[in-house]
């Protein structure tokens, strides 16, 4: 287990108001262990948006390196996507 370092911070009333709420109810034993839960969530979230930004940064890199944009055809696009929907719904109706 890593070192245990004390460290300060500043909340308001009713950031404090709301750790003691939870403490005395019983949903956590202390308020360091809320905090701590806390940092553990900000910690994963942060990693899951540099995945995100790594994953845009690569696919903008593939987007370039396929070239020119070409003239989109969003009407058929739209076909196509009925179609395949279409498609879908048929196949599911016919397993049931």
């Amino acid at each position: 287990m890593s070192a245990i370092h004390k460290v300060s911070i500043a909340l308001t009333s009713e950031q404090i108001g709301v750790l003691k709420a939870a403490v005395d109810t019983g949903d956590y034993a202390t308020t360091s262990e809320i905090i701590r839960e806390a940092i553990r969530d900000w910690q994963f979230k942060r990693e899951l948006r540099q995945e995100d930004i790594q994953r845009l940064r690569q696919m903008w890199d593939e987007g370039k390196a396929s070239g020119k944009a070409k003239q989109v055809d969003l009407d058929g696009l739209r076909q196509e996507g009925r179609l395949r929907l279409a498609k879908m719904s048929r196949t599911r109706r016919n397993a049931s």
